[in-house]
């Protein structure tokens, strides 16, 4: 059972768990330091989450395990905690984000494992008005963080030229953030043109050093300025976040024009990164260097604006259409925020999460829409889920036996996931939470069973109650085993049941175009067999 330890933060009540885990493997920084980390610097990283809608980008394993956004507040939400629901652009229920805007909030959230913080460039409730410009300066290798630093300057004389002024962060991960601070009466139909239009101006003139277009094909060795960023459907990650991206934590920190001039000047790479020991004894020498980015009034040049209302109606760039076929804003947000090259994820971690009473087990099924519509079987054993990929579906008559392939571990926390993995991620398709509940092995020890070849469990679910029986094909490959129904047959389910959440009440075609969760597999689609499921 998960370690708990029940804190006051400003007054308020939290429960906190699983403190000792590791998060970083690197340097073996653990849950317990990361909250800490954000604690100490709550006065500083407040005023720039404050009111900005919160997506959370959940690790329950660290970074070496998944993770997946979670627009929606979860249903476990404490009733203090501030929400802002926005509309869908598809229609359909309200995004209920979560605003970030205390102290005890900031601990809650990164006790669900939301490492990064990432918000909208905008305040609630005025979300089409961004209070910034954003430029995410990215690499391509061997190009690094110093060639950003380079091209970061230059853009720089171009603000200036225009008499803007404008602030620049490490991302915390490979490149750099530059900052425009608005704060005035501006829409992403002016701010996405100029942004595209600087980011141009800058790829013509440094040719060498610069691209500007999403193709990643032509990023190599290059800085590729993303100006898509100033949408309404982006988040960026906030200043003083932590960043999952590395083996050991790392702090998207601001840093001062002139420093980043003398680290370019001197090659000097380290002093663009910023561990968090060294980031909390910088905020307390030089305190929020970001401080007038929520302040600082500026307008865009008035002949830009004057062309812009001149021509016709800015239409706001969206993801590539052949990148996925939904024009969700959600699934946008996500795609653009995808990395290919994580490793494939770990078998979990997670400590055995026993059910009330002895014997009984967790168990979860998942109806899967990827390549082909398939049912996950789950069972909770020795701190993982346990999976086979049913592609008929649970058998309800008595002794009618179907194929469950064998397929790799999942911690306990994707049992609780229904949503979307998104096109090209492995498993990409739609999930439904289609049934959950207790069971138990009536041999008493089900990993023994496991080991086996054979369980004989008892269900007690939502839908499926009753006994089955999983058995090793032996005379087959490895991962065969075959689902077999025991003891009694079940009526068929309607296919109004068969097609309706547990969790949710919602079809698949509901939560496909809701769309309000989304799991990262950390790796590409695998090539299948011809007729075969894509397990998950």
């Amino acid at each position: 059972m998960p370690a708990k330890h029940h804190i006051e933060v400003d007054g308020r009540e939290l429960t906190i768990s699983n403190l000792e885990k590791v998060y970083f493997p690197g340097n073996g920084f653990t849950k317990s330091q990361v909250i800490a980390f954000y604690s100490e610097i709550a006065d500083v990283i407040l005023p720039h989450l404050r009111d900005r809608p919160l997506t959370l980008k959940r690790y329950p394993e660290g970074i070496a395990g998944e993770h997946f956004y979670e627009k929606n507040a979860p249903s476990h939400t404490p009733s203090w905690v501030q929400r802002f629901a926005v509309p869908r652009s598809e229609g359909g229920s309200d995004i209920r984000y979560v605003l970030c805007n205390d102290r005890a909030t900031l601990v809650w959230a990164t006790n669900l494992a939301d490492i990064e913080k990432h918000v909208l460039l905008a305040v609630a409730p005025d979300l089409h008005r961004p209070t910034s410009l954003v430029f995410d300066l990215d690499p391509g290798k061997p190009a690094g963080i110093l060639d950003c630093g380079r091209v970061a300057l230059h853009l720089k004389e171009l603000f200036d030229a225009l008499n803007l002024h404008s602030f620049v962060k490490v991302s915390g991960s490979k490149g750099l953030h530059l900052i425009v601070p608005l704060n005035c009466d501006v829409t992403y139909e002016v701010t996405q043109p100029f942004a595209k239009a600087l980011a141009e101006l800058a790829s013509h003139q440094m040719p060498y050093q610069v691209v500007s277009e999403m193709a990643k094909t032509r990023r190599r060795g290059k800085v590729f300025i993303d100006w898509s960023q100033n949408s309404d459907f982006k988040t960026t990650v906030c200043v003083y976040s932590m960043r999952a991206k590395r083996d050991e934590p790392f702090i998207s920190m601001p840093i001062t024009w002139k420093e980043l001039s003398r680290a370019v000047k001197r090659g000097d790479e380290m002093s663009l990164l910023f561990r968090p020991d060294a980031a909390l004894k910088r905020i307390r020498q030089v305190g929020d260097l970001f401080e007038s980015v929520l302040t600082l009034k500026q307008m865009l040049p008035p002949a830009f604006t004057a062309a812009l209302a001149a021509g016709p109606t800015q239409k706001l760039s969206s993801w590539p259409r052949s990148r996925t076929k939904t024009g969700d804003k959600s699934l946008r947000e996500y795609e653009a925020k995808r990395d290919h090259t994580r490793t494939p994820e770990p078998a979990a971690k997670t400590t055995v999460r026993k059910a009330k009473r002895k014997g009984l087990y967790r168990f979860v099924i998942q109806k899967h829409q990827a390549g082909h519509l398939h049912y996950d079987w789950r069972l909770e054993m020795q701190g993982v889920l346990r999976s086979w990929a049913v592609p008929k579906g649970p058998p309800t008559k008595l002794r009618e036996a179907r194929l469950a392939m064998h397929v790799e571990d999942h911690p306990l926390e994707y049992g609780d996931f229904e949503g979307t993995i998104p096109s090209g991620n492995y498993g990409a398709g739609t999930v439904m939470l289609w049934d959950r509940g207790e069971y138990e092995d009536v041999t008493g020890n089900p990993t023994g069973a496991f080991y086996a070849g054979k369980l004989h469990l008892v269900l007690r679910g939502t839908k499926l109650k009753g006994e089955w029986i999983l058995v090793k094909n032996h005379r087959e490959e490895n991962n065969k085993w075959l689902l077999i129904k025991a003891a009694e047959s079940l009526p068929p389910f309607p296919e109004e049941v068969d097609d309706r959440s547990v969790l949710s009440g919602r079809s698949m075609a509901e939560i496909a175009k809701a769309n309000d969760a989304q799991w990262q597999s950390n790796r590409p689609a695998a090539p299948r067999k011809r007729g075969a499921p894509q397990a998950r």
